[in-house]
């Protein structure tokens, strides 16, 4: 199991927080510099966490032996939804001995976060599982720069770039709540890696790319805004009327190289439209569908992500491999 550390960086003209990943054995620690902490936090007290979700009383005890880990030793009186002051394990409070370090912990046990206030010390990090619950490493976040937006909330920020230039920043939080900067031009999440691919692999989402880049397969992108709720049944528009789907257009110089490309949408209806519409765009000719693997008896699993974490990489690797050709797919499905 890894935990990650939070340390600032600028990024275009954001203030950002990377994420890293320490092993668990690991007792280093990041340098973090100040990072704001939010606020109106209700309180929530141990004996009602106790008496709750049980996922939630496995979590906080995960990251507090995490916290340990890197010096941090929460005992009982640390109260998930709060400020709890302990002593800087790095300062030890200064000459006076002082509670210096102010702890919180989220209430759902997801992740931590802290600071020591002595000028001299400054000493700060935070703490986060979402990733690692996905089964996505240190490398594929460092490598993508998948960013944590430095904030009074938990936003994942994953940054779009062209010929290793930012020309857009998807923000996202664990909420599943979306948005991009307002005016922002539409492109392909994860471009740069399909730039001299004959085949490539489209997906719904960015972290089912990530998902994608832990089962080998580089040559993904994702589109920027999600499916559509069914198939327009009009014809094509000319491509500067094509607003839905101008991420395309914008694209296209490197989506003519391609040869085969594989639609990886989700299992759902939306995910289908959205295989659909790019297919009615790229060619069917060239276009495959994957189909996604069952979870049991009776349940489809319905993107990259969870195939990876319900089943692991050779699972996914299978899937790509035996993708279908696209209209006899379709055909399939429809019969």
């Amino acid at each position: 199991m890894a935990f990650t550390i939070i340390q600032q960086l600028k990024l275009s003209n954001y203030n950002y927080a990377s994420i890293f990943t320490l092993p668990r054995r690991s007792n280093r620690v990041g340098n973090g510099r100040l990072l704001s902490f939010p606020r109106n936090v209700p309180v929530i007290h141990m004996e009602l966490l106790e008496e709750g979700n049980t996922s939630e009383i496995t979590k906080l005890k995960e990251i507090k032996h995490k916290l340990q880990l890197v010096g941090i030793n929460c005992d009982a009186s640390c109260i998930p939804g709060r400020y709890n002051r302990l002593y800087c394990p790095k300062c030890s409070g200064g000459q006076s001995v002082e509670r210096s370090l102010s702890l919180h912990i989220i209430q759902n046990g997801d992740f931590a976060m802290w600071r020591c206030f002595r000028a001299d010390c400054g000493w700060a990090g935070r703490l986060i599982a979402y990733f690692a619950e996905r089964m996505i490493s240190e490398a594929t976040l460092r490598r993508n720069s998948v960013m944590q937006l430095s904030g009074d909330q938990v936003v994942i920020a994953f940054p779009y770039k062209k010929d290793g230039v930012l020309v857009g920043c998807k923000y996202r939080t664990v909420e599943k709540k979306y948005w991009q900067e307002r005016g922002t031009e539409k492109w392909l999440y994860g471009l740069d890696d399909i730039n001299e691919a004959a085949e490539i692999i489209i997906v719904e989402g960015e972290i089912d790319k990530l998902a994608m880049e832990e089962a080998g397969f580089r040559n993904c992108i994702s589109v920027p805004c999600g499916a559509p709720s069914k198939v327009s049944a009009r014809e094509l528009p000319p491509w500067e009327k094509d607003t839905g789907y101008q991420y395309l257009w914008n694209c296209k110089e490197y989506l003519d190289k391609v040869s085969r490309v594989i639609l990886a949408t989700d299992g759902d209806q939306p995910g289908q439209a959205l295989a659909e519409e790019l297919a009615r765009r790229l060619g069917k000719d060239r276009c495959w569908r994957v189909r996604w693997p069952k979870k049991d008896d009776f349940v489809f699993l319905n993107d990259a992500n969870e195939v990876l974490k319900s089943l692991g990489t050779v699972a996914l690797k299978e899937v790509i491999e035996n993708a279908e050709l696209y209209q006899l797919n379709v055909s399939s499905q429809a019969a």
